[in-house]
């Protein structure tokens, strides 16, 4: 299922899901599911490999994402070579610049495919969705605040009429 418009593909086979994965076609705010009623964010499936969290600036990450995903965003320019990458799996962090799998010759660079969205435009709908989640979530404590009042009104009310 896609995040930014609930798309649901499939079903299709793991290994066509596996091959999206590698070819940076899943965002880390995708979700698969095994019977459409359960869904769980891509990243959470190990073999999906997307392990790696960007450090787009001091206080910004976009991820966990597969190293295809790294290496279009390289080639768009959204990261250079001193972006930091951790891999979420063993805890490690590196410079791109030092990531053997992200270093490629000129031939591979031409055959390669553009990025399908930027970290940008993904940072972009990652916050429109938590901003959405966040006043979904004030409505909600509002909503349960009000019926709390209107309760202790009532449990008032009927305490003085048994006192009565």
């Amino acid at each position: 299922m896609k995040n930014d418009d609930g798309t649901v593909f499939g079903p299709i086979s793991f290994e066509q899901l596996r091959q999206w994965s590698a070819d940076a076609q899943v965002s880390p705010l995708d979700k698969v599911s095994t019977d459409e009623r359960t869904w769980i964010k891509a990243p959470m499936v190990p073999e999906l490999r997307m392990d790696y969290l960007v450090e787009v600036s001091p206080d910004q990450f976009y991820g966990p994402t597969s190293l295809s995903a790294v290496r279009e965003f390289l080639q768009m320019g959204e990261i250079h070579a001193e972006t930091t990458v951790t891999n979420c799996r063993d805890g490690s962090s590196a410079l791109v610049k030092d990531i053997p799998e992200l270093q490629s010759s000129p031939d591979e660079e031409e055959a390669q495919q553009p990025v399908r969205t930027s970290i940008r435009m993904n940072l972009q709908q990652r916050i429109r969705d938590l901003e959405e989640t966040l006043m979904d979530e004030r409505r909600a404590r509002e909503q349960a605040e009000h019926l709390v009042e209107r309760l202790e009104a009532k449990l008032s009310e009927i305490t003085r009429a048994a006192s009565l």
